[in-house]
């Protein structure tokens, strides 16, 4: 291991307020324990804080984007999702809405988008559209303020399933103040959504603010269109055939010998 200079090692315990080693640097300073002392106490601190970090995401179970299964969409722009694990587009402040089919992966790629941020330290909070209008929905005064923060102070917010279920209009309000809070701030919101953004108004059906909300998304936006069957029901296809393949081979053979007479 090389030697870290005693300066590089004092503003590592400064960053970390470590005030009690650094009142006593003078007797420490040159012990051989001390930067392996401060490497192990880094390491922890970025641990523990990559788990808070992971929890208050709310990102839940979900398939790394090794799996994802690139050959099955018959729509997809592999360049244009690698780009986005760059994470370019926080730093940008854009918005980013993945378009397509039931069961098609964008719920998939978009809780890998949450976890890649959380990894790089980024605040983030991830919510199906019902479960976040739900607990929006009931609230009023300032339990609706700060129940709002939850959603509009992170610095990526993942709204998932937009459009799988119908909203009256005092949900449509709610929604329409996270993502117009959010774009004051310039703060990028990953959503999923089954359908275009022509359809949204069946969705939030007389809600005089959706088009105002879809050009506030759509100011700073990356779509992402996926074309395809649904990924779930093809796995349930092949697990029927393996199924009935396996039935026949247990099966009792029918082909018994005729008996003579």
């Amino acid at each position: 291991m090389p030697r870290i200079p005693e300066d590089e090692l004092r503003k590592l315990a400064l960053k970390m307020r470590l005030y009690g080693l650094l009142a006593n640097w003078s007797e420490v300073a040159g012990e051989p324990w001390l930067p392996k002392l401060l490497e192990m106490e880094r390491a922890e601190r970025a641990r523990r804080s990559h788990e808070y970090r992971l929890r208050n995401a709310k990102i839940g179970a979900f398939k790394d984007r090794s799996e994802f299964d690139w050959k099955h969409p018959s729509k997809v722009d592999r360049l244009q999702i690698d780009e986005l694990f760059t994470l370019e587009f926080i730093n940008e402040g854009t918005n980013v809405v993945f378009v397509g089919p039931n069961g098609i992966g964008k719920t998939m790629l978009a809780r890998n988008l949450a976890y890649e941020a959380v990894s790089r330290g980024v605040s983030t909070r991830y919510a199906s559209a019902s479960d976040m209008l739900a607990a929006l929905g009931g609230l009023t005064g300032s339990m609706l303020t700060q129940r709002l923060r939850r959603y509009t102070k992170a610095t990526l917010l993942v709204i998932d399933e937009l459009g799988y279920l119908r909203y009256d209009t005092h949900l449509a309000d709610l929604l329409y103040e996270v993502i117009s809070r959010r774009y004051d701030a310039e703060a990028s919101t990953v959503i999923t959504t089954n359908k275009p953004f022509s359809e949204w108004n069946q969705v939030f059906e007389g809600a005089a603010c959706v088009s105002t909300m879809v050009d506030r998304l759509c100011h700073r936006i990356e779509l992402v269109q996926l074309e395809g069957k649904s990924y779930r029901a093809k796995e349930a296809a092949s697990l029927a055939r393996k199924k009935r393949a396996s039935r026949r081979k247990r099966a009792p053979s029918t082909n018994k010998p005729r008996s003579s007479k």
